[in-house]
């Protein structure tokens, strides 16, 4: 992966995250390929709307990581609540029988897990993500 470092005023650098977060209940949405699929596009979708770049995502049954970079000033609290708010909304617009299963419309669980990605650590969090399918024996059907 090829790395820029991004200018600002007074700083020079980069702003990697690597970001987990999972349906509420934990429940197994992404199973079938079509809703990963969906998944997967919707937070790219929400991630574009609010300029939140994503280098790598992995949408597993039932959780999802994803190594972004965030622009200048915005806290990871601030991506979760646009990323996740943002493709639940597209969630439920596309896939009306999700709110079946989420009657109050809260389609991701209200935590999430965040931590900055260095320089240093950037391939092995790129290879840790991209191995999750592996890792996890998951085929989606």
């Amino acid at each position: 992966m090829q790395i820029s470092l991004t200018h600002f005023s007074h700083k020079k650098g980069t702003n990697f995250w690597h970001l987990e977060w999972c349906p509420k209940y934990r429940y197994k949405m992404m199973r079938k390929l079509e809703n990963k699929n969906l998944v997967e596009a919707a937070i790219r979708k929400a991630a574009h709307e609010h300029g939140i770049i994503i280098h790598y995502i992995a949408v597993m049954p039932d959780h999802v990581h994803a190594l972004v970079t965030l622009p200048h000033g915005m806290t990871d609290s601030e991506a979760f609540q646009l990323l996740k708010g943002r493709s639940a909304h597209i969630l439920f617009r596309v896939k009306e029988k999700f709110r079946l299963r989420y009657p109050k419309g809260h389609f991701w669980s209200p935590g999430g897990f965040a931590v900055t990605v260095g320089y240093n650590d950037l391939n092995s969090m790129i290879t840790y993500i991209q191995g999750q399918a592996e890792h996890y024996g998951v085929v989606f059907t």
